[in-house]
């Protein structure tokens, strides 16, 4: 594996890796456990928004769950005027304190008491703790005059030289292999274009687990039915 990008909540990188691994590794995300609010009691709301709205808008809340701890129940109760956020719930710690839940207007009030869940993406995507996505490295070969214009729009990029033409490796986070077909087609140049087994991978956490961690797991999770598998295919 290659670093390419490192942020808070996102990290891209290179791998030698086949599709199917990785996508069997991105559709295990949905195994990992995460808590997230399941059932929501409305004492009061004179908002503008539905009780439901409300409901739908607490669910999709990232919390945090230190391991071992109980899910919490959680409660909101503000009669200020204004925009009720994310940080108005009280008992359980959000990710993100400016997520707009309903706007109260002067003399309005919304009061509610919810329960919380551990739960996996399989149940529902409220539980999600992130997402992956990934292509595959390709090598584009153009003329020496479009090659020289993309060299200088993405000058990160490597790229390589030989009888006239120049090849450009797209294997940085920005996929670029769509502008260059663009520019080629508009201007009626060739194109070559030799895509790589190697892939560009990009994984980012909602912020209840870290992002490294939901990578981890996410392998954990696929072992774990591997493991399985492997028994049952022995006991015939």
């Amino acid at each position: 594996m290659h670093l390419i990008e490192k942020k808070e909540n996102q990290i891209t990188f290179k791998s030698d890796i086949s599709d199917s691994l990785a996508n069997a590794i991105r559709r295990y995300i949905a195994n990992i456990p995460t808590l997230a609010i399941e059932e929501v009691e409305i004492i009061k709301n004179n908002s503008a928004s539905y009780d439901e709205t409300v409901a739908h808008r607490l669910g999709l809340v990232p919390l945090k769950m230190e391991k071992g701890e109980k899910p919490p129940k959680v409660k909101i109760n503000v009669t200020r005027e204004g925009m009720v956020y994310s940080d108005d719930m009280k008992g359980a710690e959000v990710v993100y304190k400016k997520i707009p839940i309903t706007f109260l207007n002067k003399e309005q009030e919304l009061e509610l008491v919810a329960e919380t869940k551990i739960g996996n993406g399989l149940e529902h995507s409220k539980f999600l703790p992130g997402v992956i996505f990934y292509r595959n490295i390709a090598e584009i070969t153009v003329d020496k005059e479009i090659g020289e214009r993309i060299k200088r729009m993405f000058p990160e990029n490597e790229t390589r030289e030989k009888s006239g033409k120049i090849t450009i490796i797209d294997d940085k986070k920005k996929e670029i292999l769509d502008f260059c077909e663009s520019i080629c087609q508009k201007e009626g140049k060739e194109i070559e274009v030799e895509t790589k087994d190697e892939l560009v991978i990009t994984l980012e956490s909602f912020g209840q687990i870290p992002v490294k961690e939901i990578f981890t797991k996410s392998i954990s999770e696929l072992n774990k039915d591997l493991e399985e598998v492997a028994k049952k295919i022995s006991k015939e």
